[in-house]
């Protein structure tokens, strides 16, 4: 298993290559502004920064913006004409935000892009096969 430092390395080289490339995804579309402003993103450790940046990748490829992913949220729950929760949901992060989507639509059953496809079936065993057991203990019962 590797280390989020050699996560790091391996994708973005260093670290600070990883916050520019978060600070590029998130942009005024995707981020609320709630870092520290003395410390930044820099400071921020490693596994959270590639969780950040997974997050906002996901987020960026299926929806673009905050608000389009809040509208996806209200569309699931059916609350789409409901002004105080989309106020209220947008005062969250993306990565809540993220997270309830995928909880939602899992709950749902819609589709979402880290959504693993489905194993196929195992083959059913015939029914009479199973019936037959139960049958000898049923006479086995009466008998008694």
């Amino acid at each position: 298993m590797k280390t989020p430092l050699a996560h790091v390395k391996e994708s973005h080289d260093d670290k600070a290559k990883l916050v520019a490339a978060i600070e590029k995804l998130a942009g005024d579309d995707l981020w609320i502004d709630r870092t520290n402003k003395k410390k930044g993103l820099a400071r921020v450790a490693n596994s959270k920064l590639l969780r950040l940046h997974a997050t906002f990748s996901a987020v960026k490829e299926k929806f673009g913006t905050r608000d389009k992913l809040i509208d996806a949220i209200l569309e699931i729950e059916k609350r789409t004409k409901d002004d105080g929760e989309k106020t209220r949901l947008a005062k969250y992060p993306v990565p809540r935000l993220w997270d309830m989507y995928r909880s939602l639509a899992a709950k749902s059953g819609v589709k979402t892009a880290t959504a693993k496809a489905a194993k196929p079936a195992a083959k059913a065993a015939p029914k009479k096969a199973a019936a037959k057991p139960a049958a000898k203990k049923a006479a086995a019962k009466s008998k008694a």
